[in-house]
């Protein structure tokens, strides 16, 4: 059985309304309407479906939801909102495929670094991110709102990412390299 990936069309409603059905089926937040439409509307290029085969009639098995903007004035920074895998399809490395599509989106567009949260008992989420290099940068006590506790993870991809945001700031945040020895003191 092949894959298919395949970047969300906005357009679709049967591709948006089994998106939603996959994330709310997984996720631990219930998630608005306004949420999906925020990354959706303004970010259509980060979001990537799954879908079994090729057959038009067919719905997506996996999605992930993506962003990037400016963090802090400082760097451009990727985020991972959404990610789900159909029950039945999960150890197929769908989500990975999914992870590496988005992430290489992000990349092309100038992130410097790329976040998420997952829940601290997601030990699969955790494997995952953790195998692709995100690190592990802190833990959110209570930070969902059935009172489970998060980890914030950040892959690294430039330089940049590395700097403190201070010592960022009078710098262009879209520049692709930089020569640290002018922010050292």
């Amino acid at each position: 059985m092949a894959i298919i990936y395949k970047q969300l069309d906005i357009n679709n409603i049967r591709y948006f309304d089994r998106l939603k059905e996959l994330i709310d089926a997984d996720l631990s937040e219930p998630y608005s309407i306004y949420v999906y439409r925020y990354f959706l509307n303004q970010w259509p290029q980060l979001a990537y479906l799954a879908f079994v085969d090729e057959n038009p009639e067919s719905l997506p098995i996996g999605c992930i939801i993506c962003k990037n903007e400016i963090h802090r004035n400082s760097r451009m920074r990727g985020y991972i909102g959404m990610l789900a895998v159909q029950k039945e399809f999960r150890g197929q490395g769908i989500a990975k495929k999914l992870v590496e599509k988005a992430i290489d989106t992000m990349i092309g567009n100038g992130c410097d670094e790329i976040m998420l949260e997952t829940e601290v008992e997601n030990l699969a989420a955790l494997n995952l991110y953790e195998g692709m290099g995100f690190i592990r940068m802190k833990r959110m006590f209570r930070y969902y709102l059935n009172e489970g506790d998060a980890f914030k993870l950040i892959l690294p991809i430039t330089e940049r990412s590395s700097i403190r945001s201070t010592f960022l700031m009078n710098q262009d945040p879209i520049a692709e390299t930089q020569d640290i020895s002018k922010l050292i003191v």
